[in-house]
């Protein structure tokens, strides 16, 4: 038991001052007895719910199911609204927020009476934001995860949210669905509160966030509106409470260990491509490497067991990966290439959290010898066309494509590709390679979801449904196809992306780990002579701020001031 004295919390509040006495006014003001927080732990309660975030529409329930949990332990538990970055609707990107969102995580926990947080989030990019900011605070956290929606349906066939919405659109635009199929498809694909239940960005951050030890075992992959949700956000609560007088801190957990085992079991996932950029932000706000070569030597090592969409041909989605065990079933299944000594926030160790796991559906949680993908899910390139490397997602493509060459088709802009998509009559082939640039972290602005470049119609209507597509962007982990994201350096700051012209050749080997645009040195250097920077994305505000100082895809788009080795983090405030 930790020496109350000692609480954050105990500085606003305990001292006989005039500005404590302020304090405890206040908060009398908000209805609260002094008995309710004389001696107790202060639990913020972080909650991303707004209007505009369907993945959270259930958060404005959980908090106060939280806030139970709180209570029965003996804290003293007060809710903190933050930014939410609700991934459809949200534009240019989310991730051109998801800094902003830790910034505002970091700073509120300083700047409060907080001795603990409990951080909901869920959506892409509020998982790996909510984390980035409380590991740079370094108070006893816990992360609540949102947890997917349930199955669609529509028409009797079951839909995977994003995944299928890629699908149906492209047979949509060949002509093959009918207009009240297609209203049914979108009044069936997302129909209940809770993030993509495929395995999007949404399941891999989750995932990994428990992975790493971040939240409660099992917690990842409980259906959104279960009522084991709601108890699990009550656990949360009881938890934190603990943890706080443990002084069980992030900064005790995120050990670089931690990460590999979060690589690991996001590579037995069929994980999103975006796990990559998050993980390696997150594991520098923690003093810890980690970079694009630890993920592709475990990829190599593990291969994908979750037999959930858009991997393979799978039909299933998150709430059967639920019911199969979840993810402590899975880590079950890859623990011996995991660190089990890690510790989590139970104030147990990874091996320990993992005992009596069960895998209930061998077809949804493959064992080694019949996994879907007999890697794990991503693949790092590199070559000329991307020094600091790219990523693709070999689990969810045509295997074709594994080794390719073919004539590169030039865009700018995503406006200009839309055109040529959308002619019948464009002159695109099967084997042509479509590349679209000045759409990464300083270009798109924001690296927005634009990598999964549509399937031109003119060869949707030929019966085709993969090819090549190479951009700087990245793209939605529900999505899939054989395309090559987050192009190191961006185009727009004059990455080799920029200098690639219509009829170049671009050749991908993906066992190799290789990528090349088939042009000589000598005339790159001459066309990096005659290359112009484009004109700034911003002229003021948050979004000057951000392309002043977001660092690359393979650095982890994190702002460059705010990763660990940057300087020390203030202290705590001065309260007078």
């Amino acid at each position: 038991m930790a020496n109350l004295e000692k609480l954050r919390s105990q500085r606003w509040l305990a001292r006989d001052e005039f500005r404590s006495f302020n304090h405890r006014s206040r908060i009398m003001q908000m209805g609260y007895d002094p008995q309710d927080w004389v001696g107790k732990p202060v639990i913020a309660i972080l909650n991303n719910w707004n209007d505009f975030n369907p993945c959270h529409q259930h958060f404005k329930h959980r908090g106060e199911e939280v806030k139970r949990g709180v209570l029965q332990a003996g804290g003293f538990p007060l809710e903190l609204p933050t930014v939410s970055l609700g991934e459809v609707l949200i534009k240019p990107s989310a991730l051109l927020y998801r800094n902003m969102l830790a910034m505002e995580v970091e700073e509120m926990i300083r700047a409060y009476p907080v001795d603990g947080v409990v951080l909901m989030g869920g959506c892409d990019k509020t998982t790996p934001a909510m984390l980035l900011g409380a590991t740079s605070a370094d108070v006893p956290a816990i992360f609540l995860p949102a947890g997917p929606m349930l199955r669609g349906m529509s028409r009797g066939q079951t839909l995977g949210s994003g995944s299928d919405a890629f699908k149906y659109w492209d047979e949509r635009r060949a002509g093959t669905i009918t207009e009240p199929q297609w209203m049914s498809i979108m009044g069936g694909i997302a129909r209940s509160a809770g993030t993509c239940m495929t395995m999007g960005t949404a399941s891999t951050m989750m995932s990994i966030a428990e992975a790493i030890g971040m939240a409660l075992p099992g917690a990842a992959s409980i259906p959104a509106v279960d009522a084991s949700h709601q108890r699990m956000a009550t656990a949360c609560g009881r938890r934190i409470v603990e943890m706080v007088h443990e002084d069980l801190r992030p900064s005790k957990i995120q050990t670089r260990e931690a990460f590999l085992n979060g690589i690991t079991v996001a590579m037995a996932l069929g994980c999103s491509t975006n796990a990559i950029i998050h993980l390696i932000a997150q594991a520098r706000r923690a003093k810890q490497e980690i970079s694009l070569a630890d993920f592709d030597r475990i990829s190599r090592e593990v291969p994908v067991l979750a037999n959930i969409r858009p991997n393979g041909t799978s039909q299933y989605l998150m709430e059967d990966f639920y019911y199969a065990g979840g993810l402590r079933a899975l880590m079950d299944r890859v623990k011996s290439h995991l660190r089990l000594d890690q510790l989590t926030v139970t104030g147990k160790t990874v091996g320990e959290n993992l005992e009596g796991a069960e895998c209930f559906n061998e077809d949804v949680i493959r064992p080694w010898s019949n996994p879907v993908y007999k890697e794990g899910a991503l693949a790092v390139l590199r070559g000329n066309l991307a020094p600091d490397g790219c990523v693709i997602k070999p689990s969810a493509m045509s295997e074709k494509f594994m080794r390719h060459s073919g004539r590169a088709l030039v865009f700018d802009d995503y406006a200009s590709m839309k055109k040529m998509i959308d002619d019948e009559h464009a002159d695109v082939t099967e084997d042509d390679v479509i590349v679209l640039r000045n759409a990464g972290p300083k270009g798109g602005p924001g690296m927005p979801e634009w990598g999964m470049i549509p399937m031109p119609v003119k060869l949707l209507k030929e019966g085709k449904r993969d090819m090549l597509r190479i951009s700087d962007a990245r793209m939605s982990g529900t999505s899939y196809g054989a395309c090559v994201l987050h192009v190191a350096p961006e185009a727009y700051i004059g990455g080799n992306l920029a200098l690639v012209k219509t009829g170049d050749r671009i050749a991908i080997d993906i066992p190799n780990r290789s990528i090349r645009l088939e042009v000589s040195d000598e005339e790159l250097a001459q066309r990096r002579a005659q290359w112009k920077p484009l004109p700034p994305r911003f002229a003021r505000g948050y979004g000057w701020m951000f392309t002043q100082h977001i660092l690359q895809a393979n650095e982890g788009c994190d702002m460059d001031f705010l990763q660990a080795d940057f300087g020390e983090s203030a202290g705590e405030p001065d309260i007078y």
